[in-house]
């Protein structure tokens, strides 16, 4: 029925998301403990040591506790521990190093994966018994683990505050386990997104895709309950135990409690240990523990030594689930220029790579490691060659590469693939003109050439009886590690193409003939067919912006449904336009994962902008036409921390000249039942004539903020989502064919018009979270509703895994 259909960019980042967290995936914090003191150069140049000793428990015996629970009355008013916890939210800008001159650090980073419960899934046999040397125990849960993947990284963080420079470099990458045969850079961007570093001072805390209420922001107070329940002396020095409890244990929040200096006027807080509660519409997760260390200098700034996190997964109820646990622990705090590090301060990117990131030997890791490495962990760089030898690891990890990528690889006895077929789920499709279409691609990998990349395909039609077909030739300045499309882009592309063009029916995030695209709720035979040849230069920067410039040639052929023809009665077969054209985007902070041919956001956190600039002068290599068309976009993700999220997307266009019907600003309709973005539900390909439009897609994810209160339903882990769409536009009089007898008239079967001052509007109401992987919406028109061959209202649905 459906991908998430919200292109390979909702299916594919979060079912193959899921897909690469089930296998390769999905970690979380290591080991701990920082070393006993670490050194901390002030302003002035005078070095100061700080004490960083791992927090330690005193265990008492107890002979007999007897609780008698009794229910008491809870009150914010004149609660000490909600004043205690106000006091450190106010202090928390006051103790950060980071408004000195300079500031930096040395961070390390651990990811390690694990199996859980390993006997439950492997039993022990001779076949199995390499499997020893990498089963170890979960400190949490207390147990057995098999160990089957490991990321680190160490990274230097600089600070500048004037002028403003904050950088994170990063100096060594080192993977190991059973994930090696997938695009390691991929995984890495997806666990740390989904498993961001927590900072329990800001307002709303990043976790799983979603946002959690902090214990210390501003709103706090009304979602949490505080209670000081203790004295504790950590090394000669008291600190109050506060503890803190969600009021609704729905709420995405945490319970934990926090170590504070009593004394400490900006309420220092030493330790801070969370979990988050079991009734949390959280979907796949299970047990998360979350605990930060703190130290101080003598400046009396803040600094975090310990990261530590843990968590179980599972992806389907009755598998085996993993364990994953990652620490990033902090070290060498400085408030002086980094000379090593002199060079960075002035580039663009804001997370540089260095060179040598992923050479680094053993000296390199023995000295950044500040966690302590287990013999398990270090045998890991084997395990992928030992479980291969298993059959059925051996072919389902085949699989689940095709699935993740969309290409099938050519080479044997797994040596990198030079050729690789697919896109997969291109194979077999259906449409109106061509009925029954078949196809066969396929592109070539840096393993032949570095710089050098093809890619191409053959489509044939039963019902046109048509061959399409396309190709492109591509250089690549840059030496790609793996195909043409790895960030960033310098490249230069030559592509010719012969195929159907769809009037009014675009797809912006997948391939027009995937397969799960063929079930629509109506014909549509608007369609032409067209030769597109194209060369282009596109230039992508660290800092996310990029450029590409294009130089193309354009022959549209006429059909039996969609005839070019002037009111005076003259027939083309066919007419040829070339032109130019240039598109700038900028996406600052963007992250997203790269595949062979697009690329999926991992989030859409960073606000994305388009600019797109097309001429194609009347007169120039045959032109019929002036074409003049500018178009803007910008999308951005709005979080309204335990009340969800907002996708929003605003888009305009116009066309400066009189231009063919076939290049006006047609809508984007989708006639599949699947639920596209960029697109409307229930619009019918080239309904409304527009050479100006301005458009607006917004889409509320309310994460089950009602219905997660109500009794039994919210066993469902079911949430609310309502979209709107808008649509304004207009046609003036000079690409009106009644009115400009030189343009060509709309095909009859288009059902053409002007759209009145009254905008195209739908709205929808839907559940997502069905069964963990369903969203399904009603969609209704607003207005021009009773509008001839068009739907007022419809069910729409669309495959979506979110945590």
């Amino acid at each position: 029925m459906g991908h998430d259909l919200y292109m390979k960019s909702r299916i594919s980042v979060k079912l193959l998301s899921c897909v690469y967290i089930g296998l390769s995936v999905f970690a979380v914090v290591v080991e701990s403990h920082a070393q006993e003191q670490a050194t901390v150069t002030d302003i002035n140049g005078h070095t100061v040591y700080v004490d960083t000793a791992i927090f330690t428990r005193s265990v008492k015996e107890l002979e007999e506790i007897i609780v008698t629970p009794k229910k008491r009355k809870y009150s914010k008013k004149n609660n000490p521990a909600v004043e205690l916890m106000q006091r450190i939210r106010k202090g928390s800008s006051g103790n950060n190093p980071e408004k000195e001159p300079f500031f930096s650090y040395d961070q390390y980073d651990k990811i390690i994966l694990a199996l859980n419960d390993f006997e439950t899934v492997f039993k022990p046999d001779s076949k199995k018994s390499f499997m020893e040397a990498y089963v170890d125990t979960a400190p949490t849960t207390s147990k057995r683990l098999l160990d089957i993947s490991i990321k680190e990284k160490a990274s230097t963080l600089i600070s500048r505050r004037d002028p403003r420079c904050r950088k994170s470099i990063v100096t060594g990458i080192r993977n190991a386990g059973i994930d090696d045969a997938f695009n390691q850079e991929n995984i890495r961007k997806m666990l740390e997104d989904v498993l961001r570093e927590i900072d329990v001072y800001s307002n709303a805390i990043p976790l799983a895709q979603n946002r959690f209420v902090s214990p210390l922001s501003d709103i706090a107070s009304d979602f949490y309950r505080y209670f000081i329940t203790d004295t504790i002396v950590i090394d000669s020095h008291p600190y109050v135990e506060l503890n803190f409890s969600p009021s609704s244990p729905e709420t995405p929040s945490f319970y934990g409690k926090m170590y504070v200096d009593p004394a400490d006027s900006l309420g220092f807080v030493r330790r801070i240990e969370m979990r988050v509660p079991r009734y949390t519409n959280l979907n796949f997760i299970d047990q998360v523990h979350i605990t930060q260390e703190f130290i101080r200098d003598t400046l009396g700034n803040r600094h975090k030594v310990l990261d530590d996190m843990s968590l179980e997964l599972q992806l389907v109820s009755g598998t085996p689930s993993f364990y994953g646990r990652r620490i990033t622990a902090r070290d060498n705090f400085s408030y002086e220029e980094r000379d090593d590090m002199i060079e960075y301060y002035e580039v663009m990117s804001h997370n540089p790579v260095s060179p040598e990131a992923e050479m680094q030997d053993i000296s390199f890791w023995n000295k950044n490691r500040f966690v302590a490495m287990k013999p398990q962990e270090l045998a890991l760089d084997g395990i992928h060659q030992e479980m291969k030898k298993l059959p059925l690891f051996y072919y389902g990890e085949k699989a689940l590469k095709i699935l993740s990528v969309g290409y099938v690889g050519t080479s044997r006895h797994d040596l990198p693939s030079k050729f690789d077929i697919g896109p997969v789920n291109t194979f077999v499709s259906f449409n109106t003109v061509e009925g029954l279409r078949l196809r066969f691609g396929g592109l070539t990998k840096a393993s032949l050439n570095p710089h050098w990349f093809a890619r191409g395909y053959l489509a044939y039609g039963i019902k046109d009886r048509k061959f399409k077909y396309g190709g492109e030739l591509e250089y690549s300045f840059i030496e790609k590690k793996e195909h043409s499309r790895e960030f960033p882009v310098n490249s230069f592309r030559l592509s010719y193409t012969y195929d159907l063009d769809r009037i009014g029916q675009r797809y912006f995030h997948t391939n027009p003939d995937n397969f799960f695209l063929s079930l629509k709720r109506k014909d549509s035979n608007l369609t032409t067919y067209r030769h597109l040849a194209e060369f282009s230069y596109q230039l992508e920067m660290e800092n996310n912006f990029s450029l590409k410039g294009t130089l193309s040639h354009q022959i549209h052929e006429a059909t039996d449904w969609v005839e070019f023809r002037f009111p005076s009665g003259k027939r083309l077969a066919k007419y040829s336009q070339s032109g130019a054209s240039i598109m700038l985007r900028y996406a600052p902070g963007e992250v997203f994962s790269q595949s062979f041919s697009n690329r999926l956001p991992v989030n859409m956190d960073a606000p994305i902008f388009i600019l797109t600039q097309e001429y194609s002068p009347k007169g120039v290599f045959g032109n019929r036409w002036n074409i003049i068309t500018t178009e803007f976009s910008v999308s951005k993700r709005f979080w309204f921390s335990a009340f969800g999220y907002l996708d929003t997307m605003l888009k305009g266009g116009m066309i400066w000249s009189a231009v063919p019907f076939p290049a006006l600003l047609w809508p984007n309709s989708n006639l599949s039942y699947t639920i596209q973005p960029e697109s409307f539900s229930l619009l019918n390909p080239m309904e409304f004539a527009n050479d100006k439009y301005f458009a607006l897609d917004m889409t509320y994810w309310a994460n089950g903020v009602l219905l997660n209160r109500i009794p039994l339903i919210k066993r469902l882990k079911l949430r609310e989502i309502v979209s709107f769409k808008l649509l304004m536009g207009g046609l003036s009089d000079r690409n009106d064919p009644s009115c400009n007898k030189d343009l060509l008239i709309y095909p009859p079967d288009g059902l053409c018009q002007r759209m009145s001052p009254t905008p195209y509007m739908e709205i929808g109401a839907g559940l997502g979270n069905i069964l963990k992987v369903l969203r399904i919406d009603y969609v209704w028109r607003l207005t021009y509703r009773n509008t001839p061959g068009a739907p007022n209202s419809g069910l729409r649905v669309a495959v979506h895994l979110s945590f």
